[in-house]
C-alpha cells in the first residue's frame, strides 16, 4: 500500500497563535489536495519556537515571555478544536507541534490527530533543551509512545529528543513505522555546529537507520522580517539569526533520501510516496531492537507510567491518557487511493 506523507517547511506568524492556527489550517487543506495522508508540523510551531531564549539575558524577556503564555494553546481549547476540524474536513493525519498552555505552565508539546479529527496521542517533550528549560516543563514516559492508526505505527519526538539514545531506543521497540522528526527555527544559532542544520539532519537520518522507520522531517524558517520580531537594541534581526532554515524532507527506512529539498529559504510542503513493506527488508540487516539485540548483555529499564504532582484516592492519576471527543464536523476516514508522483511544491 503507498501512503503519501508530507512534512511543512514554513514560517510560523511569530508571537502569534490566531494567525498562525489560520496558516495552519491552509496548509492543512494545501496537503490534503496534494494528496497527502499525513501532514508534520514542526516543534513550537504555534506559536513560534521562542527565539528569544536565546538571544536575550533572563531579566530582558519578560515581556516576550507573557505574551508566549497569551497565545499557547490549550489541548482542549478553541483554536485546537479548529485543526482538528480542519484534518476532519480533510481527512488528513495531523501531528501538530505547539506550545501547550497548562495552568500556569507551559510545555512543548505535540499532538497526533487523525483523519477524523480525534486526538490519538498527546504528548509533551520529555526534557527541555538547555535554555528552554527557563520557558517549558519537564513531561514523563508516557508520551514516548507509538501508536496504531489506518497508516501504520505512527510516533513522534521534538528536536533533541533525537539525540537521546534511550528515548530513542524506547521508541524502537515499539516497532514504530512512521516517525516525524519536529525541529524548531532551524534560521538561528547555524554556526553553532551542535546545533547546525548538517548534525540535526544526521541525527534525523540515523535515527531512520537505527530503527529501520521512515522519518519524516520538518522545521520553522526565518527570514529578515521574521529575524526582527525579536530585535537587537539598534532594531536589527536577532542576533542570533543566521537565516533560512528549512530542512524538510523524507528519510527512507534504509536512511536513504527520498524527498527532493526545497530551498531553505522556500516555505511550501514536501511529499514523498512510500511503502511500509520496505521496512521489512531494511531491518533483515539492522533492527536493534529485535534481532541485532543482545538483552543478556544491554536491556533498557522504561518507566511508561503517567505522573502528575497530585493524586488522590478517589481520581486515580491517569497522566494525560485523555478521551477527547470528535470535533463538530464528522469526516471519512483517510482512503488508500494511489497518490501522485513524490515531489515538492513551494510558494
Amino acid at each position: 500500500m503507498s501512503i503519501r506523507v508530507a512534512a511543512v517547511q514554513a514560517e510560523p506568524v511569530w508571537l502569534d497563535a490566531k494567525a498562525t492556527v489560520e496558516k495552519t489550517i491552509a496548509l492543512i487543506a494545501e496537503a490534503a489536495a496534494g494528496g497527502a495522508d499525513l501532514l508534520a508540523f514542526p516543534e513550537t510551531w504555534i506559536p513560534g519556537y521562542p527565539v528569544f531564549l536565546w538571544s536575550y539575558p533572563v531579566y530582558l524577556q519578560q515581556e516576550f515571555v507573557a505574551r508566549y503564555h497569551a497565545n499557547s494553546l490549550t489541548v482542549s481549547g478553541e483554536q485546537m478544536a479548529r485543526i482538528r476540524e480542519a484534518a476532519a474536513e480533510h481527512s488528513i493525519t495531523v501531528v501538530l507541534g505547539y506550545s501547550e498552555k497548562s495552568g500556569g505552565s507551559l510545555y512543548m508539546a505535540q499532538s497526533i490527530i487523525g483523519p477524523d479529527g480525534r486526538i490519538l496521542l498527546h504528548r509533551r517533550k520529555l526534557k527541555p533543551t538547555h535554555v528552554e528549560r527557563a520557558l517549558f516543563g519537564e513531561s514523563d514516559g508516557s508520551g514516548i509512545k507509538v501508536v496504531d492508526t489506518a497508516l501504520g505505527r505512527l510516533g513522534a519526538l521534538n528536536c533533541a529528543e533525537h539525540l537521546q539514545p534511550l528515548t530513542k531506543y524506547a521508541m524502537y521497540s515499539q516497532n514504530e513505522q512512521i516517525h516525524v522528526a519536529a525541529w524548531p527555527c532551524l534560521g538561528i544559532l547555524g554556526r553553532e555546529p551542535a546545533l547546525s542544520p548538517e548534525s540535526i539532519m544526521a541525527a534525523s537520518q540515523t535515527y531512520a537507520l537505527e530503527g529501520g522507520v521512515f522519518v519524516i522531517t520538518s522545521s520553522q524558517i526565518m527570514s529578515d522580517d521574521g529575524a526582527r520580531a525579536f530585535p537587537d537594541a539598534s532594531g536589527g534581526p536577532t542576533p542570533v539569526y543566521t537565516g533560512g532554515g528549512g530542512f524538510a524532507r523524507v528519510y527512507g527506512p534504509n536512511s536513504g533520501l527520498v524527498t527532493e529539498p526545497l530551498p531553505p529559504t522556500q516555505e511550501g510542503i514536501v511529499y514523498a510516496d512510500i511503502d511500509l513493506s520496505s521496512i521489512d527488508l531494511a531491518k533483515n540487516t539492522l533492527d536493534p531492537a529485535g534481532h541485532y539485540a543482545r538483552p543478556d548483555v544491554l536491556r533498557l529499564l522504561f518507566n511508561a507510567t503517567p505522573a502528575t504532582p497530585v493524586t488522590s484516592d478517589d481520581a486515580p492519576d491517569k497522566g494525560r491518557e485523555q478521551d477527547f471527543p470528535p470535533p463538530k464536523h464528522d469526516s471519512p476516514a483517510a482512503t488508500d487511493l494511489p497518490a501522485p508522483s513524490q515531489g515538492a511544491t513551494g510558494r
